[in-house]
């Protein structure tokens, strides 16, 4: 693996580790922005918190490394719908018309990168040939 790739692998990993950690510290937050209609959202809240966290140390173990990238791209497309409709209804923690206004709409292409991002390391490492030694 690259050091680019390695680098940006302990970014990712640190990023999911913290968002997740987050869920558990500030749930309120996460539980205002889920759209209405889903069951239990302090439970969901937990388990998306719980699964970002896992994720994230299963993304630095080799053996585990492919299977956590899936896990991360099914996780973003799974919170997707609740980030069209924080941006649709403008959510923030005091509910709907209290949010970030247009970046809630900015950050949505943004779940794109985070997917491929992730999906990079679901792919093979290319192999670097040996040096060329006379």
């Amino acid at each position: 693996m690259s050091a680019t790739k390695r680098t940006l692998m302990w970014v990712m990993a640190l990023a999911y580790a913290a968002a997740g950690f987050n869920h558990l510290l500030n749930p309120q937050f996460y539980v205002a922005i889920m759209p209405p209609g889903l069951p239990d959202p302090e439970w969901l809240n937990v388990l998306s918190g719980l699964a970002e966290i896992l994720l994230a140390v299963f993304l630095l173990e080799p053996r585990t490394r492919v299977l956590a990238a899936w896990g991360i791209i099914a996780l973003l497309i799974a919170v997707f719908p609740a980030n069209v409709y924080v941006a649709m209804n403008n959510v923030g923690i005091d509910g709907p018309g209290t949010g970030a206004g247009g970046l809630n709409w900015v950050r949505l292409p943004f779940q794109a990168l985070f997917v491929a991002w992730a999906w990079w390391y679901t792919q093979p490492d290319a192999e670097t040939p040996p040096p060329n030694i006379p």
